[in-house]
């Protein structure tokens, strides 16, 4: 690696010494970028890579308050009814709660055993077809994790804290996608904040602010009931207790909102349906 590094060096340096801490390599990529020798897409990914040296796993990690979880007595029927709403294939397993991670559900292993054995699908718990959890603290740098997780295999780990509770979770791509950047989606430009269905139907962004939905509902809510969240999103989250998922619901007053459409590789919704309800009874979520 020295060597190719050194004749780098020379190509766009010639009779110049450096010492090659972060700021001079840096300056070295910014000026092969500038003599065309890499492209600016390259330059910085090359940027990314040295700065993934001085990046916690912590900065990169899903925090707790966004990861899909399924409790170990569930059914495979039921976890795997919860990887295909998420679109998630590994998913953490808990026993009484977040702080007590069991080990990692694989989607293809649940599916296997239902194949296999139709009745297991309803007579078999998640605790049965787990796989251990990978532990790593969130003061790990992630260049480091990236080189033991490449070679363990390992595709996923949990993120705990100085006191051992679960911090959050990270996987492979997470680290990958701090040095490539994350894909966008072109959908998500095109979402409009609010837009009417039908007279009792809206679809909204997840982002929408609460009070700004209440005004353009034209309705009357108790914000109070939401104290520290802001968004529809962050409402729905709230009162589940959990992350929202595709058919996630609750009641927003008379409203009925609906978890629709998640996007990007963490899956995080996108956008709600809001539709006026009646029933009295859908108050129970």
């Amino acid at each position: 690696m020295n060597k190719y590094l050194g004749t780098f060096l020379n190509l766009i340096t010639p009779g110049r010494r450096f010492k090659l801490d972060e700021a001079n390599l840096k300056m070295i990529i910014d000026q092969a970028q500038s003599q065309g020798l890499i492209h600016e897409t390259e330059q910085e990914m090359l940027h990314s890579v040295i700065q993934l040296g001085d990046t916690l796993v912590r900065e990169l990690m899903v925090p707790r308050t966004e990861m899909v979880w399924v409790e170990a007595d569930k059914t495979l029927r039921q976890a795997l009814s919860l990887s295909l709403r998420s679109g998630y294939s590994r998913i953490p397993v808990i026993g009484e709660n977040l702080d007590e991670i069991k080990g990692f559900a694989y989607v293809k292993d649940l599916a296997k055993r239902v194949h296999d054995h139709h009745g297991a699908e309803t007579s078999e718990e998640v605790s049965q077809h787990m796989r251990p959890a990978v532990f790593v603290p969130e003061i790990k740098v992630a260049a480091e994790l990236l080189k033991e997780m490449q070679r363990g295999q390992i595709h996923m780990a949990i993120v705990v804290d100085e006191y051992g509770g679960t911090a959050g979770l990270i996987t492979i791509e997470d680290i990958i996608e701090e040095i490539v950047g994350e894909i966008g989606d072109e959908y998500d430009e095109d979402e409009k904040q609010f837009e009417w269905l039908s007279e009792n139907k809206v679809r909204v962004r997840a982002s929408m602010h609460i009070e700004d939905l209440i005004k353009e509902l034209n309705t009357e809510i108790e914000i109070e009931n939401f104290e520290g969240v802001d968004t529809i999103g962050g409402a729905m989250a709230k009162v589940l207790g959990r992350v929202p998922i595709p058919g996630s619901h609750f009641m927003f007053g008379v409203w009925k909102v609906t978890a629709e459409r998640p996007i990007g590789r963490r899956r995080r919704i996108s956008s709600m349906i809001v539709e006026r309800s009646e029933d009295e009874s859908e108050n129970e979520l």
